[in-house]
């Protein structure tokens, strides 16, 4: 079962996979000393390049209750070698980053909604950071699915790529959708500690999709801002769209989806979709 975070669990479990993670080679640490028996850089050499004490990363990764401090944090993420998202995450974890107290947005301002409407013909969203749907046009839910048609519990962008049934086969490189919307999920599962909901989102998910339950147990972390996907719509076949996440500063929880296609094709796709009779696609 998948709880709100136990961030110093997390926090040790996390050091440990990205220290095991390295490459030793790559410190010119490999003839250093003797053979190894373990994957990865040794407590003592990541200790060394933060310049920390080897008790220290043996008590972070026991998870033994220490807090580190941002020097610390930042310190880590520099002998980690850790990307930006997962610096942001050790960051969460060690709660050294500012957060907004207020409760998780659960519908569309209707500022946000009308800009939602008002975006067409590009296909667009509005999501929470749990990837809950609080808003859509009509082009992306004739490239989707019309979202009007589920109960509410349903409108979840992760929810419909894992479990329901039309979207199995709807995107092309169907791996590489699922394990960034988890890495998103675990950086807003740290991002957001007492959301319960999420938390239970996680677990059903990690319960019911063997995909899903290993990668969360890879501990990726990554928010995607911009990206490329590749559709199979039964409609009106393979099509290939850009996407741009953009952040509203007055609702920083929420996130403004838009698709634009990805070449001239995909385009005529998308004008096709438009075009038909105002019928929503339902998969």
């Amino acid at each position: 079962m998948i709880s709100t975070v136990d961030t110093t669990q997390e926090l040790a479990a996390f050091l440990r996979t990205r220290r095991e993670r390295l490459d030793p080679q790559d410190f010119g640490l490999s003839s250093r000393r003797t053979p190894r028996r373990t994957p990865g850089l040794r407590r003592e050499e990541v200790a060394e390049l933060a310049g920390v004490s080897v008790d220290y990363v043996v008590r972070l990764e026991q998870g033994r209750g220490l807090r580190p401090s941002v020097d610390v944090v930042e310190a880590l993420s520099r002998a980690l070698r850790l990307t930006p998202d997962e610096r942001t995450y050790l960051f969460d974890l060690a709660r050294q980053r500012p957060r907004d107290v207020g409760k998780s947005a659960t519908t569309a301002p209707p500022q946000l909604a009308r800009l939602v409407a008002d975006l067409s013909p590009l296909p667009a969203m509005l999501m929470n950071h749990r990837y809950d749907i609080l808003a859509w046009n009509g082009e992306i839910a004739r490239l989707l699915l019309d979202f009007d048609t589920l109960p509410q519990p349903q409108r979840n962008a992760m929810w419909l790529c894992l479990m329901h049934p039309g979207m199995r086969d709807f995107y092309v490189d169907r791996e590489r959708v699922v394990r960034e919307g988890v890495a998103h999920l675990r950086a807003a599962w740290a991002a957001h500690p007492e959301d319960r909901e999420l938390a239970d989102r996680i677990a059903e998910f990690t319960a019911r999709d063997e995909e899903f339950a290993r990668f969360w147990g890879e501990r990726d972390v990554k928010v995607n801002g911009r990206g490329h996907k590749v559709l199979r719509h039964p409609d009106v076949g393979v099509l290939a769209v850009h996407f741009e996440v953009l952040t509203p500063l007055q609702d920083p929880d929420q996130r403004l989806v838009i698709y634009r296609a990805a070449d001239d094709e995909s385009q005529s796709a998308l004008d096709r979709l438009r075009t038909r009779d105002g019928r929503r696609h339902e998969t």
